[in-house]
């Protein structure tokens, strides 16, 4: 497997460089893949497909359908990997306001450019424009994508249990997010910050930072742990915490996590160089993440910890590009490791795939602000997912991760839409969005090529 990884990684790293340069000079290369793709039927064919599909069709739309039997991948590389998401998006469109990840304190969105990009707080820019968290099409999009690139499951960046500051709607989407987890069949856990027990402290919600700690880890053992998609190792529940930077005492983690009971404890994983000094007994293991120092940190993790023999967690990303100078949110991180046309995404994947890991975490799939960005961008596209695909060994291509940005854009297009397809079953006419829950149910039953022809037929006939 390792010879068959690196070969085809050559040959994508190679396609990287000749697209990256495409793009500078200006031109939009179209994917082999979509250029052998099946060539659109006649209008009678696209027809007979929405006529089809009528007879399968049930109750209008409503955005969030039944859970079903998850989506079945077949990888060749057995190694998991976890997308590390920001569930703190707000859009106008959606949520009547622009969040403030989009706007930093100087940007507004609702300043377009010639090119029809808005004004944003982020070097990199979506493919699908800035977006909404709690947006049901947005969670599906992001979701194909990640099963049709091979990724496991999804760690939520998650500021605790209270509405304070913006942390009770991140609360909230992440909670919006569950369901279309279990239906494809995408693990997920909670990385804990636990800056937030202080917070709660200084605005007067808590009477200590271990009171504060507890009720958050209560919260998650009541509405997350019980998820059959929450991730386990080793037959015990995960939870991250990105540090700890506040709470820095053994005896304190020992106390928070009295509230689960015997047998109930959890695998906690903290930051790298941060178990022995600042968790102690309560540390299962440690994640790698990123630095300016590069693959030297990550060297230094991997030998720290074959020496603990604790749970091991790998880190893969794009490069890191702080925006948070630039949007007036400060220079706290004013060092840079750029993306180098999508070779740094190549190097750490590469990097990581030599050494001893137990699981995968990207870093990340959607910090705009920090520029750790793999989701669809205007400047990368699907690079990196497309090396991903390579990586875990998935039997899909360019024209499938496709798919799921033309049934997102379709969504949008035919979100107000009056118009219906009349059929000959019947007399019955349908709105679009029910025959897209279909092309949706296709591409989970790994059904492509019908999911395409039904999206084709949409997009003709509305």
């Amino acid at each position: 497997m390792t010879g068959h990884y690196h070969c085809k990684s050559l040959i994508l790293l190679i396609s990287v460089l000749i697209v990256s340069c495409s793009k500078e000079l200006g031109q939009n290369p179209i994917p082999a893949a979509m250029e052998t793709s099946t060539v659109r039927p006649s209008d009678s064919i696209l027809r007979k497909v929405l006529s089809d599909e009528d007879n399968f069709i049930g109750p209008e739309h409503t955005g969030k359908q039944e859970v079903g039997e998850e989506m079945k991948v077949m990888k060749s590389n057995p190694k998991k990997i976890y997308a590390h998401y920001m569930p703190w998006f707000q859009s106008k469109d959606y949520d009547s306001f622009w969040g403030k990840h989009w706007t930093m304190a100087n940007r507004d969105p609702d300043n377009i450019d010639s090119n029809g990009k808005r004004e944003i707080a982020s070097f990199y820019y979506p493919e699908i424009g800035p977006y909404s968290s709690m947006d049901p099409d947005l969670q599906e999009y992001h979701f194909l994508l990640m099963k049709l690139s091979g990724i496991d499951g999804v760690i939520f960046d998650w500021y605790g249990s209270r509405d304070m500051f913006d942390y009770g709607t991140m609360k909230s989407s992440t909670e919006t997010f569950m369901w279309r987890l279990e239906d494809l069949g995408l693990d997920f856990s909670i990385m804990y910050e636990d800056r937030t027990a202080f917070q709660a402290v200084e605005m007067g919600m808590a009477t200590d930072v271990i009171a504060a700690a507890q009720e958050d880890f209560l919260y998650v053992k009541h509405t997350y742990l019980d998820s059959p998609r929450y991730m386990h190792w080793d037959g015990k529940p995960l939870i991250f915490v990105f540090g700890p930077h506040y709470i820095q005492q053994p005896s304190q983690w020992d106390q928070i996590f009295t509230v689960f009971e015997n047998g109930e404890k959890p695998n906690y994983i903290s930051l790298w160089s941060t178990s022995d000094r600042w968790v102690g007994n309560s540390a299962s293991g440690e994640f790698a993440w990123i630095d300016k120092t590069h693959l030297d940190a990550h060297g230094h993790y991997y030998w720290h910890m074959d020496q603990t023999q604790k749970l091991t967690v790998g880190s893969i990303y794009p490069g890191f590009e702080s925006f948070y100078g630039s949007g007036g949110w400060g220079t706290a991180h004013d060092w840079s490791i750029y993306p180098n046309n999508g070779l740094i995404f190549f190097e750490t994947l590469d990097y990581t795939h030599q050494q001893t890991s137990d699981f995968i975490q990207i870093a990340t799939w959607n910090d705009f602000g920090e520029g750790t960005v793999i989701e669809p961008t205007k400047e990368f596209g699907f690079t990196y997912l497309e090396m991903l695909q390579d990586y875990t060994g998935v039997p899909y291509d360019t024209s499938d991760l496709q798919l799921a940005l033309d049934l997102y854009h379709l969504r949008k297009e035919l979100a107000l839409t009056t118009n219906t397809f009349k059929v000959q079953n019947n007399g019955k006419s349908r709105s679009p969005q029910r025959y897209l829950d279909r092309a949706y149910f296709y591409i989970k039953k790994g059904r492509l090529t019908r999911a395409r022809l039904l999206l084709w037929a949409v997009e003709r006939f509305y």
